[in-house]
């Protein structure tokens, strides 16, 4: 299980971390451990308190990060020679080093331990002497030596020469040249000549123009200039190599001295964050006990706005191992018991706690089940994850230990859950650990009120507000306030009389008094579902065109009879020119009805048969006969 998580130390660290400048202590932040021996947490405390007392009499010491500067110190070691940029960052370094000493060393006067340290700094101010002379932004300054200095105003003379010959040509030579200034091409002086004039000035071409029509030309009078000037940057810059190897020689001497500096440096910022994370959770100094005693006086949630957060008050020890909480939810159990834990786990790793004062015992280890610990993955339910945390908690739990349990036997059956929840508890009493529950079970706090070590607590319920006081109450068990919460808020009488009698029995109705007894749910008028109308469909598609009829076939768009109606498959067939089509009702459309067209009565055979037809149908209208009426398709 991970404890940092559960009860959020996760996120004290990370506040904690910011505070830290060297990468060294954020990573000893990041991996810091409780403390088992008595004297070593002692020690580590009165650091803390020593660090914010410094901090609140002489301000925040200065530190850098040094990770750069180890770096720099391997490369010295090695021989090789330090760039200007590096001997700058040696500089700055021995800078910082010179203004810890010295704040330390103020720190003498209020007789505070930490402020000793200072012995341990070694400044070596010979080093940063030399460097500071030497090295002027990144570079190596003109007077490191008088070599150097000779050297560089020699440069400039010649730099000075080269460009006043070459401007004493321009001016003689003004229709010659394509602009009325010189230049440089490749780290020489250069005159822009016009391509038709180079043979006018004497010189070497050194570049020409992207068109071709102007030629730079190095004078040659000031080549000699030029050839003198590549001497002189050789000589500077052998000199300058040099010093830079003489620094890098002094570097390499003081690396062991600059190595316990950088050491010194880490530990101080290690333990000055820790004054800092004090002074801004407006922390103190917890006194250490081993006789397994915690009490807490207006202690709050380091994580919590001080200005916003109740302050809790606790005590445990003594004849008492075990507490068990109840109150309504969001009444500040689970805050409660991480608070206590959360603060004793900071006194345990040398920090200050968020209590005006505090008295705790240390742990041998710290155990909980907080939070619901479903786990789709592993195909765990809220109970089982429950489950599986609270058996590893009492396989680890021992005397010395400190446990936490949230929700004690929740998620399952009531019955069954509120036995586990006695099992559990009376594990830990047989432990001897200290420990804390929150519980929601009346029989779990009549166990509590029989059972030797524990004793029921509560968090105090504003009735008049509806509203938590997040104060807890140890020594009695919480009232239910469900059915008075309930009846204040409008639940009927009626439906509070079915509650009652359904948790306590018949009887326990006499003993609760409702302030709306006749009060009824007043409906609220419900927003109607408006239901889609339903098209209705041609149940008698034989209706819908007659023989006769004048339509209009589509996609085609052609202009045809009826001569048979629709059948029982949808389908009717059609008299276009010189023929006659089954065509789907869907692809026809009304033109002109038959009534329209035609009289009443109308003998549409004379349309649609041919007269050999005709004939015959009228001689079986008269007459029986053998004759046959063909079809036309």
């Amino acid at each position: 299980m991970n404890i940092e998580r559960q009860i959020e130390f996760d996120k004290v660290k990370e506040i904690w971390s910011e505070l830290a400048i060297t990468d060294w202590a954020k990573e000893k932040i990041r991996e810091t451990e409780l403390f088992f021996s008595e004297n070593e947490l002692k020690k580590q405390l009165k650091d803390t308190t020593d660090a914010r007392f410094l901090i609140e009499k002489l301000g925040t010491p200065s530190f850098q990060n040094i990770t750069e500067i180890k770096e720099v110190l391997l490369i010295a070691e090695k021989g090789d020679c330090l760039t200007p940029y590096q001997l700058e960052r040696v500089e700055r370094v021995l800078v910082v080093i010179k203004r810890l000493k010295d704040y330390l060393s103020r720190g003498k006067v209020y007789q505070n331990s930490l402020a000793y340290y200072d012995e341990n700094l070694d400044v070596i101010a010979d080093l940063g002497q030399e460097i500071s002379q030497k090295i002027r932004n990144d570079e190596v300054d003109d007077y490191a030596s008088k070599e150097l200095e000779q050297i560089r105003k020699q440069i400039v003379k010649c730099e000075e020469q080269m460009k006043q010959k070459a401007e004493q040509i321009l001016r003689s030579n003004k229709e010659c040249m394509a602009d009325n200034y010189c230049t440089f091409r490749n780290g020489r002086i250069c005159l822009p000549v016009k391509k038709d004039y180079k043979l006018k000035i004497c010189g070497s071409v050194i570049d020409k123009s992207s068109t071709g029509s102007t030629l730079f030309i190095e004078p040659a009078s000031a080549a000699k200039n030029y050839e003198e000037l590549q001497l002189l940057k050789i000589s500077e810059e052998n000199e300058v190599y040099n010093i830079l190897y003489t620094l890098s020689a002094m570097v390499m001497a003081s690396a062991p001295a600059l190595h316990e500096n950088l050491k010194m440096i880490e530990k101080l910022d290690f333990i000055f964050s820790k004054g800092k994370l004090s002074l801004n959770m407006d922390a103190s100094e917890p006194i250490i006990n081993t006789e397994r005693r915690i009490h807490l006086i207006d202690a709050r949630h380091p994580l919590m706005d001080k200005t916003i957060a109740v302050p809790l008050q606790f005590e445990v020890g003594e004849n008492v191992r075990g507490i068990v909480i109840t109150g309504p939810n969001t009444g500040g159990k689970t805050v409660s018991i991480k608070t206590v834990m959360l603060n004793c786990i900071m006194a345990q790793c040398g920090l200050h706690v968020t209590c005006k004062k505090a008295d705790i015992c240390m742990n041998s280890s710290y155990l909980c089940d907080i939070g619901d610990g479903q786990n789709l993955s592993e195909n765990l339910s809220t109970f089982s994850a429950h489950i599986t945390n609270v058996l590893e908690v009492l396989r680890e739990v021992n005397k010395d230990s400190f446990v936490i349990m949230d929700e004690l036997g929740s998620g399952t059956d009531p019955t069954e859950g509120m036995g586990i929840a006695i099992a559990i508890l009376e594990e830990l009493r047989k432990s001897g650990a200290i420990f804390l529950v929150t519980t929601h079970y009346p029989e779990v706090k009549e166990y509590a009120d029989k059972a030797l070590d524990i004793v029921n607590a509560r968090m105090s319920f504003d009735k008049e507000t509806l509203r938590p006081t997040y104060q807890m109450v140890i020594g009695e068990a919480s009232e239910s306030c469900a059915f008075y919460i309930a009846d204040r808020l409008g639940m009927p009488g009626e439906m509070l009389k079915v509650a009652i009698r359904a948790a306590y029995g018949e009887k326990a109705i006499a003993n609760y008094t409702f302030e709306n007894p006749e009060h009824n749910i007043a409906k609220k008028s419900a927003t109607k579902i408006v239901k889609a109308k339903t098209v209705k469909k041609h149940t008698d598609l034989s209706e819908k065109f007659h023989i006769g009829d004048s339509v209009m076939v589509f996609p085609e768009k052609k202009i045809g009879i009826v001569c048979e109606p629709i059948n029982e498959k949808g389908v009717l067939r059609v008299q276009l020119p010189n023929k006659k089509i089954w065509i789907n009702h869907k692809r026809v459309k009304l033109h002109v009805a038959a009534t329209e067209l035609y009289p009443e009565d109308y003998d549409f055979s004379i349309i649609f048969d041919s007269v050999e037809n005709r004939k015959k149908r009228h001689d079986m209208q008269r007459k029986y006969t053998d004759s046959v009426i063909v079809s036309e398709e």
